[in-house]
């Protein structure tokens, strides 16, 4: 896919970059595939905001994207479609018995192409499998972390792991971060890079395009009082005199936040740098 910039005839189109969807299907999701998503705006049950920031912005279903691909038939892919909950596109297939699914589409992948789900499949781009029975070296998306859970690793727009070592039933996969993980070799993985790698490049262009994605205004740190915020207060303008922090004083650029001891044995590399 490519960019599109825009002929600035209003102002809100002079920084506009977005993402060509010509080739995305213009209808409706099938409507067995969807179901209805609410959004809290960042309220409570009281109605109370509790989250900073966030926003009902537009209303959109949930296309339901099968992550297990448990069914061993073959299938074609119909077509391309945009989903509003996540950066990659999705795609419709139509397996042999006739029964519709969505999935992650990936890149190189077209109408019309056959993809498997099947430890026997053949590498190619779409094909899901188990790891085990994927080479060393193989570009893998949408990889699951626990067998039959699903895949959770790998599925936004434009990302990849590679596979880097087998060792007694378990894999070691290398992420986009630089983080090597290991994997059990039961666990599935499709072949093939994620699509709609350009979304990064995407400008807004006005702050009402981030509304409607669920986005209100953030008030800066240093523009408010020392009792709202460990950067405010100061006489004049200042820039905060310490670290950035977060309105609870934890700091914002680079601090190790992951707290979960029970899985960092599977971490043989981790993507953080020690802090000092």
């Amino acid at each position: 896919m490519a960019l599109i910039n825009y002929n600035p005839v209003t102002p809100s189109q002079r920084q506009l970059v977005l993402v060509d969807k010509s080739g995305l299907w213009k209808g409706a999701p099938i409507k067995g595939l969807v179901k209805g998503k609410n959004s809290s705006g960042g309220r409570n049950n009281l109605g109370r905001i509790t989250v900073y920031g966030k926003s009902r912005g537009a209303k959109k279903k949930y296309r339901i994207i099968d992550f297990k691909r448990t069914k061993e038939l073959s299938a074609t892919v119909e077509r391309f479609e945009y989903d509003p909950n996540r950066s990659a596109n999705i795609a419709l297939i139509k397996y042999d018995d006739n029964e519709y699914s969505y999935i992650i589409a990936l890149e190189n992948l077209k109408i019309g192409d056959k993809i498997i789900s099947s430890n026997s499949a053949e590498i190619a781009i779409g094909n899901c499998m188990q790891l085990k029975n994927i080479p060393v070296g193989i570009v893998i998306s949408n990889i699951e972390l626990k067998p039959n859970k699903g895949a959770q690793l790998a599925r936004s727009a434009g990302t990849s792991a590679t596979i880097v070592n087998k060792d007694s039933g378990k894999v070691s996969i290398k992420l986009r971060s630089g983080e090597v993980r290991i994997v059990e070799g039961e666990c599935k993985a499709t072949i093939g890079t994620v699509s709609n790698a350009d979304k990064k490049n995407v400008k807004l262009g006005k702050a009402g395009r981030k509304r409607w994605l669920g986005f209100r205004p953030k008030v800066r740190g240093v523009a408010k009082n020392p009792v709202d915020h460990p950067h405010g207060g100061g006489e004049g303008k200042t820039s905060g005199g310490r670290h950035p922090v977060s309105a609870w004083g934890k700091p914002t650029k680079g601090f190790k936040t992951r707290n979960n001891k029970r899985t960092d044995k599977f971490i043989i590399k981790s993507r953080h740098k020690k802090n000092k």
